[in-house]
């Protein structure tokens, strides 16, 4: 794939790589989504943020390989992947199914001492509340009407029989991961949430995005935008100048000597 670093492996997708920033953003997709979605974030975001897109395993390039429906498992898989790129602080973003896993890969990085600048969960309740969803267990024209009613995926690939035999996989599996992951409590997060989520989101209510706040001892903000579950499309501007804000608050301060020695 042009542009991407040879060294990053099969599960991270470097698009504009910033060797001179001092903080990274980890983006994680949706459900049935790719690293892919996250081009136009890097390119908008580089120089200034060294942008990583998580590439989850049966799509894309990664199709050949078996798909994880487990939240879990996923992260258990993803982070010693990322613990090769915490030597700078990290902020998180997921959306969707996405936010869940961020939020769970943000709590082991922290065990493990790494510096988590904040969590951006967009379009996503908090991991305390539960919605009995079984949408991966209906049949392939239920599941794809589903995908249609949340505008998540190009009309014209659900258009293409060919696409949808391929999409189809990946998307069951990250659903049955979404509607499968249970909390089990244990230690809040010391790094900021920013929860993030569409006024007319008919996934997540404003009270379950609120509900997010319950999730860190750090700081907490609610941002809510005019759309739907993928308000992000057309709220990017906005999204990005979100996250910019934030990393530049919490991003730590170089001196004019460190700049030359970052590499």
């Amino acid at each position: 794939m042009a542009g991407v670093s040879s060294d990053t492996g099969a599960w991270i997708r470097r698009f504009h790589p910033a060797p001179d920033a001092v903080t990274r953003l980890v983006c994680f997709p949706h459900a049935g989504g790719s690293a892919s979605y996250f081009f136009p974030v890097s390119r908008a975001l580089s120089p200034g943020i060294d942008v990583l897109a998580v590439q989850y395993p049966g799509r894309q390039d990664r199709r050949g390989e078996p798909c994880i429906d487990d939240i879990d498992r996923l992260a258990d898989a993803l982070l010693p992947e990322l613990l090769r790129w915490a030597d700078r602080p990290l902020t998180l973003f997921g959306h969707s199914m996405g936010a869940s896993l961020g939020f769970e890969v943000a709590r082991k990085l922290e065990a493990r001492g790494s510096t988590v600048l904040g969590l951006f969960a967009s379009g996503r309740r908090a991991p305390s509340r539960f919605r009995d969803e079984r949408v991966h267990l209906r049949t392939d024209d239920q599941l794809l009407a589903d995908i249609t009613r949340l505008s998540g995926t190009d009309a014209a690939v659900l258009g293409d029989p060919e696409m949808v035999r391929m999409i189809l996989p990946a998307v069951r599996s990250d659903y049955k991961a979404a509607e499968s992951y249970r909390f089990r409590g244990g230690p809040k997060l010391a790094a900021p949430v920013i929860a993030l989520t569409g006024d007319a989101d008919p996934q997540v209510t404003r009270d379950e995005a609120e509900a997010w706040r319950e999730h860190t001892d750090g700081s907490f903000e609610l941002k809510v935008f005019p759309g739907g579950h993928f308000y992000l499309n057309s709220q990017s501007a906005r999204v990005l100048e979100a996250i910019r804000g934030h990393v530049e608050q919490a991003a730590p301060v170089r001196t004019p000597d460190e700049r030359g020695a970052v590499a």
